[in-house]
């Protein structure tokens, strides 16, 4: 018999928030103050989850460790994935030293570790961001600097911060497209309203990166880069997102700004290389000791990692993948059995293997081994090592992701929603706070739109304020709570190398964080009350029914061309191959030479 969510089972909405709240004030408390490993602090605040699930809101235990089941499995595939595989690539361009050329290509351009993380941290990973998303972004940066000589904590918060500006427009506009579906509110409104919100803090962030790193005197110092990275990618993604719609405008700016960094740093050099404190001293800018040719065989790997990455996005690719694997499975006992209003709840466990993301950079890697001029028994041992310095991590992301889906499933999330919503005419500032709560717990801005679009719906309509200003502030601060989810922070440990230390992260992202949502929440406030000429002219459309964390957006039906498209890819990523390996055997051929020439 199916059982009925209860969002007030107190009576009374601030008592019932104060107790679905007690598993989320546990995990600050584990990570922040007690500095507990990721997964004991993921696994206690699962049981105390089941517990107020149970006790409080009287969901029957069946029910609770299912919705705990589900989100677990969801958490492997496929979140852990992606991670799975993107570190693969890292740590198989470090085996096989190609890693060694990047640093150098980089440090040819600049050796400051403020420039390198405005070109990685936030222009190279906003690109990760727009076309894949969920972890690859961090993953694949955070282990970048890191092997450059970052400091591994620096890396990991530098990256989790800088991942704060393209998270709404993230994995080709998913989070915008679902915010859509659910609050009836047309897709290119929402993306308007973000697109004319996150420009601001996309200025401000890489100033605010290199702040935080080198302190501020030498952060200042470098403030015409900044704006550079900065300005550059804010200025595309406003235009993007208000005229060309939700898909596009991390790609766009992203490569905006590597292009307009890169350029600049051609012209213009900080007068003196910065380092961390506990590094050897700069001596400027290297002189670039490979060819060209080697250097883009070492970039190879990550070129083609873009393009994989890039097309999986595409509509009508992913429809093409779906059409040779997609398996589709009911969660036995839990599939409708819980009611959210009068609305069953579906539980439908999807496995897309071909056109998940974790695969598309599986196929990255798999033309990068012989790029890289590795073995395949190289290949395996690497990837064996991955996996076994991901066993936490991987745990760690089960765990939280099934304590998102018992919160949602018990009605916990609904109650939170209900409870900011009771601030009335304070609601637009708190309207972040609750979508960075929605991030915080699932790692995904697109579950967070899914779980409050309606809310902020119903609750607009209530305090007079236009819908579009709170559906779009929730996207616009959730991007705020990646920094500090615990699956976030687990992606950056395994990429670092610092697991076990998630506390020290998030204790290292926790204030910017905040200070981030409460920026967003004063321009949400004015957006409402004050410049309402912000705001931009719709027309609503029919909502969807009532989403979960994992509901899939439905973009319009793609065009039957993606078998086209999917062979160019595969065709474009054969060439670099190609080419890379011409290119590796030419320079083979050429020290042969000089060795023969020597004797």
């Amino acid at each position: 018999m199916p059982w009925t969510q209860v969002v007030d089972p107190l009576g009374n909405i601030g008592f019932s928030a104060l107790a679905a709240v007690i598993p989320v004030i546990f995990l600050f408390w584990a990570l922040a103050w007690k500095r507990m490993k990721g997964h004991w602090a993921a696994l206690g605040a699962v049981i105390l989850a089941i517990l107020v699930a149970v006790i409080a809101y009287g969901m029957p235990a069946k029910l609770a460790l299912l919705a705990t089941f589900n989100g677990a499995i969801f958490g492997l595939f496929p979140v852990c994935w992606i991670i799975i595989t993107a570190l693969f690539i890292y740590n198989m361009s470090v085996k096989t030293g190609q890693f060694e050329i990047i640093k150098n290509s980089l440090a040819s351009i600049t050796d400051d570790r403020r420039m390198q993380a405005l070109l990685i941290a936030f222009s190279f990973g906003a690109f990760l961001e727009g076309a894949a998303g969920f972890g690859t972004p961090v993953a694949i940066t955070a282990a970048m600097l890191t092997g450059l000589g970052f400091n591994p904590l620096y890396a990991a918060g530098v990256c989790l911060i800088a991942n704060t500006a393209p998270v709404a427009f993230g994995a080709i506009g998913i989070p915008i497209v679902v915010a859509g579906q659910v609050s009836g509110i047309p897709d290119m409104a929402i993306s308007q309203m973000v697109g004319r919100t996150l420009p601001f803090l996309s200025v401000i962030i890489p100033l605010y990166l290199t702040i935080l790193m080198s302190g501020w005197k030498k952060g200042i110092e470098v403030w015409p880069a900044c704006l550079v990275c900065g300005a550059s990618f804010a200025i595309v993604q406003y235009l993007s997102s208000n005229f060309m719609g939700p898909f596009l405008p991390d790609i766009l700016a992203s490569i905006a700004s590597i292009i307009s960094v890169v350029l600049f740093l051609k012209v213009w050099h900080p007068k003196e290389s910065w380092h961390f404190p506990e590094e050897k001293a700069s001596l400027g800018r290297e002189q670039l000791r490979y060819t060209g040719g080697q250097v883009f065989r070492a970039w190879a790997p990550f070129i083609i990692l873009s393009i994989f990455v890039a097309a999986w996005g595409v509509p009508s690719i992913k429809v093409a993948l779906d059409k040779l694997f997609l398996v589709k499975f009911q969660i036995a006992g839990l599939h409708n059995m819980i009611l959210k209003g009068a609305a069953p709840m579906p539980s439908v466990y999807i496995i897309n293997l071909l056109s998940a993301a974790g695969t598309a950079i599986l196929f990255a890697g798999l033309f990068s081994v012989p790029v890289m001029g590795a073995s395949v028994g190289t290949a395996l041992g690497v990837a064996g090592d991955t996996l076994n310095k991901l066993k936490w991590p991987i745990l760690t992301i089960a765990l939280i992701l099934g304590f998102a889906f018992i919160f949602n499933y018990s009605g916990m999330v609904v109650t939170l929603g209900n409870a900011f919503a009771a601030t009335g005419v304070f609601f637009p500032f708190f309207a972040p706070f609750l979508g960075w709560l929605g991030v915080f717990m699932t790692g995904s801005d697109t579950s967070s739109n899914a779980f409050f679009s309606k809310l902020h719906v119903v609750t607009a309509q209530q305090i007079g304020v236009d819908p579009v200003v709170l559906v779009a502030a929730n996207s616009s601060g959730g991007v705020c709570g990646k920094m500090i989810s615990p699956q976030s922070i687990s992606v950056a440990t395994s990429a670092t190398g610092q697991v076990g230390k998630e506390g020290d992260i998030f204790r290292f992202t926790l204030k910017h964080s905040l200070i981030l949502t409460a920026v967003v929440g004063i321009m949400v406030t004015l957006q409402a009350y004050v410049l309402k000429w912000m705001i931009p002219i719709y027309e609503k459309v029919a909502a969807a029914a009532p989403a979960v964390a994992t509901a899939a957006a439905k973009a319009p039906a793609p065009p039957a061309n993606g078998n086209e498209y999917l062979m160019g890819t595969f065709a474009l990523a054969l060439l670099i191959t190609v080419l890379s390996i011409a290119a590796g055997k030419m320079i083979q051929s050429r020290e042969g030479a000089d060795k023969i020439h020597f004797h």
